[in-house]
């Protein structure tokens, strides 16, 4: 009787009784109303009905219990399934643009800031206190966008002798802070809504964690010691190194015909003024003239890098892009493309989030949450942090950019398909494979500069194991984790603390810092050395009074003994929120603001 089929009659004993042995029946009918609305009773016996509708066949299974489930087949669903696969093409088109947006943004910054960059890269006595070094890092990256072009800076400067190496590496841990300013730009995007804005930012800050707590250990090591200077240079003169080929660039082919469009710039500009060129102080970042000859770029390299003044007699002609032939200014197209590349980027991720939201929901979202976000069985559920850091090293390296991955990471993060816990491997293994990318990019360097470049990829490389060895096998030790849930929940109850933690950890801090470094070691100590004392005392009764209140005094069990604006961030929030109410009343007509204001 499992597979029996009975057509509606007048009487109900034409329906045989359904009793416990039979597994499942299947009726083709259409649902009626009370099964529609779950009101349907299961019983031993029933009388089985069909009802037709045109177009319309439904499926209902009855198990053993008696239970209903039901599966329907309609042109509606028909269509709907056909408009999903269409969404297919079209998520992989926002990505497209997602990306080259991207890259528009970090050739608007290199145009609005790259010749201020390359003078503070000049400056050498300044790169000679380590934290200065680290502060030119961050802030040199974050102006041009590129942790790929501030290395490459660097390792010009090492290659000429204009900077050691030992100098050099916590330039190279400024710019791995730098670099995780893209995806956090990426998750204000997702502002609008509070509950996706507090997992995005949280897996967009997560980086910035997991580098600053590394640099808060391994720069007073590396001061100490020079360990990583001293390994990288043990295994460059190890080995018999020679120059290879150009490391495959995968995501650049497609998205280059049409970034070349837009804007090329001459990154020569920005190294030239950083080993002290004069000359290049008046040239244009934007690339006017292109060739394609292979002893033509040398001659341009050599002249960018050595000044050595070479003629070759090769055909040159005009590059192809829309401000070939422009009279603006550097910063003038650098604030235009910044302007567009935002405007395009903000587009694509807004229904980049919309579409994955109408792709990823239901029983879809629930299979691709557990597939991605599941430990493996038990004994080895411990590596399955391990094989995420190899899918994050593997996907950096494939698309060759870490700023790719983890901003393409951040709305999945934000709409829940991935979890903070696994996006924090993801991140990890990301790391790693942009250092990949760099070596082999170095080994595709010049005779000249193939050891420095080699020698700065491997302090990269270093700086991102050690930092992994430090925050991740012991779980208790992933603090990361926690401080961006803490950053999160902060940002999705202040929405403006997301500009402030922008603009404070990339911008005013590391400026300050370079301000007191400017003036000498004594007046930094004598400013940093109270500050950093009074943030660990903070940081200390903070854990104590989470974890154990009770060996504390009972004045510090609390800080509410302290001023309000001191230990809460509401006071700012309502000035902020009084200014952005003024503000609106003034720019909106009277008639568009309420009488209460």
């Amino acid at each position: 009787m499992a597979n029996s089929h009975w057509r509606r009659t007048g009487s109900p004993a034409s329906a045989p009784p359904l009793t416990s042995a039979a597994a499942t029946t299947n009726i083709p009918v259409n649902m009626p109303t009370n099964l529609q609305s779950g009101k349907q009773t299961a019983s031993p016996q029933r009388k089985v009905q069909e009802w037709h509708k045109e177009g319309d066949h439904t499926l209902i299974s009855w198990d053993a219990n008696c239970s209903p489930q039901t599966t329907t087949v309609t042109p509606n669903k028909i269509r709907q399934l056909l408009i999903n696969l269409s969404k297919i093409p079209l998520l992989f088109i926002l990505l497209f643009f997602f990306v080259c947006s991207l890259d528009t943004l970090s050739s608007a910054f290199q145009l609005a800031g790259g010749k201020v960059a390359g003078d503070i890269f000049q400056d050498n006595a300044v790169l000679s206190n380590p934290v200065a070094g680290l502060v030119v890092g961050i802030l040199v990256t974050v102006l041009v966008q590129s942790s790929s072009t501030s290395t490459s800076i660097v390792v010009s400067l090492v290659a000429s002798g204009l900077l050691e190496v030992r100098l050099a590496v916590p330039v190279i841990m400024g710019s791995n802070i730098g670099t995780s300013v893209t995806n956090t730009i990426v998750a204000m995007m997702q502002a609008a809504e509070r509950t996706e804005f507090q997992r995005a930012f949280a897996g967009a800050t997560i980086h910035d964690c997991f580098n600053w707590l590394s640099v808060l250990v391994l720069l007073p090591l590396e001061v100490v010691s020079g360990l990583m200077a001293r390994l990288s240079h043990l295994l460059v003169t190890s080995f018999k190194l020679q120059p290879g080929e150009d490391a495959p660039e995968l995501l650049k082919v497609i998205t280059e015909p049409v970034t070349k469009l837009i804007i090329q710039l001459d990154k020569c500009v920005i190294t030239g003024i950083a080993m002290g060129n004069e000359d290049m102080r008046n040239r244009s970042l934007v690339k006017e003239w292109c060739q394609t000859d292979l002893v033509m770029v040398m001659a341009r390299l050599h002249r960018c890098l050595l000044h050595i003044q070479t003629h070759y007699n090769v055909s040159i002609e005009n590059c192809r892009h829309l401000f070939v032939s422009t009279v603006l200014s550097d910063l003038s197209v650098g604030l235009i493309l910044l302007a567009a590349s935002l405007a395009v980027l903000c587009t694509c991720l807004l229904l980049l989030v919309k579409l994955l939201n109408s792709l990823l929901k239901g029983q879809v979202a629930k299979v691709i949450h557990k597939v991605i976000n599941t430990d493996l069985p038990y004994p080895f559920g411990w590596l399955s942090g391990y094989m995420a850091m190899l899918v994050g090293a593997g996907v950096t390296f494939v698309v060759q950019s870490s700023s790719v991955f983890t901003s393409a990471m951040t709305p999945l993060v934000g709409i829940g398909v991935i979890s903070l816990e696994r996006a924090y491997p993801l991140t990890l293994g990301s790391n790693i494979g942009t250092t990949a990318t760099a070596l082999l990019a170095a080994l595709a360097s010049p005779g000249n500069k193939l050891a420095a470049a080699i020698q700065i990829a491997l302090c990269h490389l270093f700086f991102n194991v050690f930092g992994i060895l430090l925050w991740y096998p012991l779980p208790f030790m992933r603090l990361p984790i926690r401080m961006a849930c803490v950053l999160g929940e902060r940002t999705a109850k202040y929405r403006w603390f997301a500009v402030l933690y922008l603009l404070l950890c990339f911008l005013l801090l590391p400026s300050l810092v370079l301000g007191l470094s400017l003036a000498g070691w004594r007046v930094m100590a004598g400013v940093g050395a109270p500050f950093l004392g009074v943030t660990i005392f903070i940081a200390m009764v903070n854990i104590l009074q989470a974890r154990s209140p009770r060996h504390l005094p009972a004045k510090l069990q609390s800080w509410d003994f302290l001023p309000q604006w001191m230990h809460s961030l509401k006071p700012l929030d309502r000035l902020i929120t009084k200014a952005t109410v003024c503000c609106s009343s003034i720019l909106l007509p009277k008639h568009f603001v309420s009488p209460s204001g």
